[in-house]
């Protein structure tokens, strides 16, 4: 029977055709969707993920990197003096207003160490890039967001009143709470607006001798009274709980859900009518089938052979488009992730949906009786 449905596959592949184009379509459509928001909601916590902190120490019940509030500078000597941790930096985070060529564009202000060594962003940006920020009223900004505040490298633009020089773009900045800029920590302070917190560092990222002891490093120092009420997060935990906010809390989840839903409902409604109308039409063969002794139960499973056959090769097409979209995707600064877990996981789901369109097509075989061929 397998042999059967391989052959009447090659022999009638037209008729299968558009069965393959929509599980291909729809595997791409579910692939292309998955992958847009697991980069649109990773850039949530690009300033965790991009660096190579395994610490961050900052107020308690902070919900996602941008809600940070500003602690005592205290916190940073409490830090040293744990003998796990062995490099300690500030970050200052601050809200911000551009005055650009196009007008004002909200952006948020990331104070950084520009030491070419530096913790914060160490995985996006290049040292001899973050050696620029040592440059007075120097900020750095993403290649992607240059165009919408109206600047090029070598530009300048005011910052809440103060000015400042574009000395470099660079590539993994975007961040989904808006537009980051990148500045020193000296720069960072002077652009800080004038309030009792300016002085405040908003977070403390620390490195530690051994990062496999992150967790029971953050766990050791939040139970010190002499800590205080400020909490600590290993980076992995704090990225997470950033993506699991703008995911869960902010109701983009339950959109990005019902989206998913409706792919899928829809590519199992299209190549399950597809596989039935080719099943139908080669009603009168499976009947000759049936009267030369070919029981039901063979006929159904040559039409989930042939379901399966057709689903993978669909789905080996949606695989190749949607690597290729997905590079296209990435050269353009679109937040996108495409690893082997996603593609998998598209796959698994693409098959499942041909195994329901396979048995909603083995309904077309009841009319495949040896009486029919009278007619």
């Amino acid at each position: 029977m397998i042999a059967l449905a391989r052959k009447t596959l090659i022999y009638e592949w037209r008729r299968f055709m558009p069965v393959a184009f929509a599980v291909g379509f729809a595997c791409l459509l579910q692939l292309l969707q998955v992958s847009l928001v697991l980069g649109i909601f990773k850039s949530a916590s690009v300033q965790v993920s991009g660096s190579s902190a395994q610490l961050w120490v900052g107020y308690p019940g902070t919900a996602t990197v941008n809600l940070g509030r500003p602690i005592p500078e205290g916190v940073e000597a409490l830090l040293r003096m744990d003998s796990a941790v062995t490099r300690v930096e500030p970050f200052w985070w601050e809200d911000g207003n551009w005055l650009g060529a196009k007008g004002n564009v909200a952006v948020s202000i990331s104070g950084i160490s520009p030491d070419p060594d530096g913790l914060l962003y160490a995985h996006v940006l290049a040292p001899a890039i973050r050696a620029r920020l040592r440059e007075a009223d120097s900020v750095i900004v993403d290649r992607a967001d240059l165009d919408e505040l109206g600047v090029t490298v070598g530009d300048s633009a005011s910052v809440n009143g103060h000015r400042v020089h574009v000395v470099a773009e660079s590539r993994g900045l975007r961040s989904l709470s808006g537009i980051n800029v990148l500045a020193s920590l000296e720069t960072a302070r002077r652009l800080a607006p004038d309030t009792t917190e300016a002085g405040r560092p908003t977070y403390f990222v620390a490195q530690l001798g051994d990062p496999r002891n992150a967790d029971m490093v953050a766990a050791r120092l939040c139970c010190q009274p002499a800590f205080g009420p400020y909490q600590v997060w290993t980076a992995a935990d704090f990225a997470r709980r950033s993506e699991l906010y703008w995911l869960l809390d902010t109701g983009a989840g339950a959109g990005v859900l019902f989206l998913s839903v409706i792919v899928l409902a829809a590519g199992a409604a299209i190549s399950g009518q597809a596989l039935m109308a080719a099943v139908a039409g080669s009603v009168r063969e499976y009947a000759m089938l049936n009267a030369l002794g070919v029981g039901l139960g063979n006929l159904r499973w040559v039409v989930l052979e042939q379901a399966l056959w057709v689903g993978t090769a669909g789905l080996v097409g949606a695989a190749i488009l949607g690597a290729l979209l997905l590079a296209i995707a990435q050269s353009q600064d679109v937040p996108v992730v495409f690893n082997a877990y996603v593609t998998l996981a598209c796959i698994l789901v693409a098959l499942c949906v041909t195994g329901v369109s396979g048995l909603a097509a083995v309904r077309t075989l009841r009319h495949a009786e040896p009486a029919m061929l009278l007619r």
